[in-house]
């Protein structure tokens, strides 16, 4: 019994550390060899992944099969945020970046049907279900090769031509010049910096280490989304969904999350990231306490949930699962994508994936301990926590929408509070009046 637990353990926590570690060779394969380089190297590894899951023989090869796979996330969500904030006009880069959550959503969304559909095939089913995740693999892989490079790569690369040709591209105009000369300033920064990654801990560079490279991708995880994933389906079966429950939660949470990232979209770049932060935060915070004290008057005197209650329930969940997904849900990638400098780009991405993955094993492995323990106050204490983020939000993050991307350093700059970390230095005195 202690064997099998270890071995459960093993399995659960193998994709999430693979994940962890991968992502530091991801920020050199990013750096050096480009972000289009890491989404190649990420689909490879999903595709890899998949095989060996599919043809298992033994759980060694379910492991090794979940190693690849966490190698492949560890390489996608390092290059796919920068690659598309980086390639993304500043007026529509919130919309555009959060395309890496759409694909995400939609992704997990049609997997609950096929995971559903292939649990009745026996005794192949399983197998074909893992074995299915080499389409998207295949999908990311071609998509890579017709990919461009982001001009911001080729700059910090030495490929000065192309990069150009590459921004009046994307851009849609030959009037690129200001932004050109952002990205030469940004690639000679760069190119100064040996060590990306103890550059991290200088003193200019620590409004984005905190914010982005440690608070939003730990906050993510302390929202209280698995704990409301957990509930559901109980809930969803109180109210007659009976064997289904799993699979009707599972679509109508997933196409919750869906919907919300569309709202995000098309609407982040108009009212700002901190706006969504705020405004959903609230929603969650109320929604937590309405399920917490639902579930301490009904289930904590052994009652059983009326209809009524479950579908208001129903709804409440849905609320929060609709303001997860326009805030900490995709804002919690696209934020840290913008915050960091070029010379630190890669490695800041990496701490991001890094401490996300650190966080999402320790929910993983400690929740249901506290659940045991909590019960409804579970739902309590993560309330507090999103009064906590949202402090952090209101306080500490500068508005970033619209800003050119190798210019957010110099939010930092007129911070009430970063100020005294950013000292501006002649070439920001200069870019600052020269817009006055």
């Amino acid at each position: 019994m202690k064997d099998d637990l270890v071995i459960l353990t093993l399995f659960t926590s193998s994709l999430y550390f693979a994940a962890l570690l991968s992502t530091f060779g991801a920020s050199h394969v990013t750096r050096r060899k480009g972000r289009r380089a890491s989404i190649l190297c990420g689909a490879v590894a999903f595709f890899v992944g998949a095989l060996f899951n599919a043809f298992a023989k033994n759980i060694a090869m379910l492991i090794i099969g979940r190693c690849f796979l966490g190698v492949g996330i560890g390489f996608g969500n390092q290059a796919v945020p920068l690659y598309l904030s980086e390639m993304a006009p500043a007026k529509v880069r919130g919309a555009v970046n959060q395309l890496f959550q759409l694909s995400t959503c939609l992704g997990i969304f049609v997997a609950n049907f096929v995971n559903y559909g292939a649990e009745k095939i026996h005794p192949w089913g399983w197998r074909l279900s893992l074995g299915l995740a080499t389409v998207p693999a295949t999908l990311m892989f071609v998509g890579g090769l017709f990919l461009p490079e982001t001009p911001n790569s080729l700059v910090e690369m030495g490929k000065l031509d192309e990069a150009r040709k590459i921004l009046e591209k994307v851009r849609g105009t030959k009037k690129v010049d200001a932004e050109f000369a952002d990205l030469i300033d940004a690639s000679n920064a760069a190119r100064a910096i040996k060590h990306p990654f103890r550059n991290l801990l200088s003193k200019k560079n620590r409004p984005a280490l905190i914010i982005g490279g440690l608070g939003i991708p730990a906050f993510q995880q302390l929202t209280g989304m698995n704990s409301i994933l957990f509930y559901a389906p109980v809930i969803f079966q109180s109210i007659g969904f009976g064997s289904n429950a799993s699979l009707f939660s599972s679509a109508i949470t997933s196409g919750a999350l869906v919907l919300a990232t569309f709202i995000s979209m098309g609407f982040v770049d108009k009212f700002g990231r901190r706006a969504f932060f705020l405004e959903a935060g609230a929603e969650m915070i109320c929604c937590l306490i309405i399920v917490a004290i639902t579930l301490a008057l009904k289930f904590g005197k052994g009652e059983e949930m009326s209809k009524g209650l479950g579908f208001f329930l129903v709804i409440v969940i849905c609320i929060f699962v609709l303001a997860y997904g326009r805030s900490w849900g995709p804002l919690g990638w696209l934020v840290p994508s913008e915050l960091f400098p070029l010379e630190t780009r890669s490695a800041g991405q990496s701490m991001v994936v890094c401490v996300n993955m650190i966080f999402t094993a320790l929910i993983a492995q400690c929740f249901l301990v506290s659940l045991c323990h909590l019960k409804y106050g579970i739902f309590l204490l993560f309330a507090g926590l999103i009064v906590i983020m949202s402090c952090f939000i209101y306080f500490l993050l500068p508005e970033t929408k619209q800003v050119p991307i190798e210019e957010i350093y110099l939010l930092f700059q007129e911070h009430w509070f970063w100020k005294r970390y950013c000292e501006p230095e002649e070439k920001d005195l200069k870019k600052t009046a020269n817009q006055v």
